[in-house]
C-alpha cells in the first residue's frame, strides 16, 4: 500500500460535540479535560472517551507545540518549489522521506501540477537557504529544478467544520 493511500480514508462522521471538541483542541491543545468537557457541554468521562475515539480514528493525528522559528535562531522562512525529473518519478517517495528527516523542513507538500513538492523551510539566513538548496536539492539526481520564495508572513488557520 502506498503512503498516499494509507492516508486516505472516507470522511468521518462527526457529530456536533465531536466538532466542538476538535475546534477547542485546535484553539488550545493544552486545555484540561475538565475545561474541555465544560466548554462542549458533556461530562468529563464522556469527553475523554470522545477525545480517545477521535485519536484512534486518526481524526486527531497528534498534539504539538507551535514554536516561533525566530526563537530558535531561524530568522528566515522560505518556500522552495521542486520539480522532479520525469525519469525519476519512482524516487519521489524516497525523496519525500529524505526531506521530511531534515531539521530545517517545517512542512512538506507533495503536489499535483507543475511542481512536485513545496518545502516550507526555516533557516538562519540566506546562506543557510543557499546551502540547503545546493546540498539537498540541486545536487539530488532526481531534481530537475527549484524555485525559492521568501515568506514575509505566515498565518495558520484551524480546520473549520461546515457547521
Amino acid at each position: 500500500m502506498s503512503e498516499a493511500s494509507k492516508n486516505l480514508r472516507p470522511e468521518a462522521e462527526l457529530d456536533e460535540i465531536d466538532r466542538k471538541i476538535v475546534e477547542e483542541l485546535q484553539a488550545n491543545g493544552r486545555i484540561t479535560n475538565a475545561e474541555l468537557a465544560e466548554r462542549v457541554g458533556v461530562a468529563a468521562s464522556t469527553c475523554i472517551a470522545r477525545v480517545r475515539s477521535l485519536v484512534s480514528k486518526r481524526i486527531i493525528t497528534g498534539f504539538t507545540a507551535t514554536v516561533d522559528p525566530r526563537a530558535m535562531g531561524l530568522e528566515l522562512q522560505v518556500l522552495v518549489s521542486v520539480t522532479v525529473r520525469s525519469g525519476a518519478r519512482q524516487r519521489i517517495a524516497e525523496m519525500s522521506d529524505e526531506l521530511r528527516a531534515l531539521p530545517e523542513v517545517m512542512q512538506l507538500f507533495f503536489l499535483g501540477g507543475v511542481e512536485d513538492f513545496i518545502i516550507h523551510l526555516a533557516a538562519r539566513d540566506s546562506d543557510h537557504v543557499r546551502d540547503f538548496v545546493m546540498e539537498h536539492l540541486s545536487a539530488h539526481p532526481a531534481v530537475s529544478s527549484t524555485r525559492t520564495s521568501i515568506v514575509f508572513s505566515h498565518h495558520l488557520n484551524p480546520v473549520r467544520s461546515e457547521a
